[in-house]
């Protein structure tokens, strides 16, 4: 009823946490049973320590919220001595009555193609279920979003990383472009084993009466509720143009929420945002998805994409 793959990664269920919203989720650990959720997404990690923007860096919006994290981190040494284990600790805690337990999804970020390399062949090599190429983060080089805006280079990180890797590797794009699907091709074009969808959307606010923005960096991310009907449209798109799992993200806060991303296409459904303020939701949505496919006789298989199937059907099977 639950189970769904990535690519050739099998999960559970499709509820897994979203970058940089709940740590390493050992952090969360004491909120619910993360035994029980579909998978575990690190913090962007780099390969050299990053102290990130200046603050002010979080900033609370109407339906959600701006972050100018900037890709904090200890890098990539300090998380596979320190953070990878106790990760591993909590997939192994779901490893029961044939569960294969929460996957281990490494989210990786670098300012060039040697910095992905670097980092795909050291995780590969300490063992992770899948690797999420954070292409995408707007937080960085003054907001350039190099390898995410131009398919060619979005086509060149992915098969750099894909040729090293040992493990599906998902690129993660952004949605601060005009035609996301010529981004997503040129992943498919690199290799990629699939797709992370959306990132967050570059916002700003500003204080009048001190006539300053509020955040230190000026710009930052929206997430959260807001940015739900963008994400929905971009995964739906994604999903008619390439032949690749989609990973959606964008809003989630609910079982019905995940049922929308994964009827528009997505195969797998990040929450992020909303465990800012509820931590424990992510193994309460698997229980609500139970429930409901259950009442539904339905499955997520039998709901992934069903939009595209009903396009298809009325176009006499060439939608696509």
């Amino acid at each position: 009823m639950l189970t769904t793959s990535l690519a050739t990664l099998p999960l559970d269920n499709p509820v897994l946490s979203a970058s940089g919203t709940f740590g390493s989720g050992w952090e969360g650990r004491q909120f619910s049973d993360l035994g029980h959720v579909g998978g575990l997404v690190s913090k962007t990690v780099t390969r050299a320590p990053r102290h990130g923007n200046p603050p002010p860096r979080i900033w609370e919006t109407p339906s959600g919220m701006l972050n100018s994290i900037g890709l904090e981190n200890k890098g990539v040494d300090y998380f596979l001595a320190e953070t990878l284990p106790r990760m591993k600790q909590l997939a192994a805690s779901g490893r029961k009555d044939g569960k294969h337990g929460p996957r281990v999804v490494i989210n990786i970020g670098g300012e060039s193609i040697d910095d992905f390399v670097h980092m795909a062949e050291r995780f590969c090599q300490a063992g992770v279920d899948l690797l999420e190429v954070n292409l995408s983060c707007p937080n960085v080089q003054e907001g350039k979003l190099l390898f995410s805006t131009d398919p060619r280079m979005t086509e060149r990180a992915v098969a750099a990383v894909k040729k090293v890797a040992n493990v599906p590797v998902f690129a993660k794009l952004s949605p601060n472009v005009t035609d996301i699907v010529a981004i997503a091709k040129g992943a498919e074009q690199g290799g990629a084993d699939g797709i992370t969808a959306i990132n967050t959307l570059i916002g700003m606010a500003v204080d009048w009466r001190k006539r300053r923005p509020i955040l230190g960096k000026v710009i930052g991310g929206l997430s959260g509720p807001a940015i739900k009907p963008v994400a929905l449209r971009m995964v739906w798109q994604i999903a008619a143009a390439v032949r690749l799992p989609i990973m959606a993200v964008g809003g989630v806060r609910s079982a019905d929420d995940v049922l929308e991303f994964v009827c528009a296409g997505a195969s797998a459904v990040q929450v992020g945002t909303a465990m800012f303020t509820d931590p424990g939701l992510m193994a309460r949505i698997v229980d609500d998805l139970r429930q409901r496919l259950g009442a539904e006789r339905t499955s997520i298989r039998e709901l992934r994409g069903v939009l595209h199937h009903a396009a298809e059907n009325a176009a006499g099977g060439c939608a696509r």
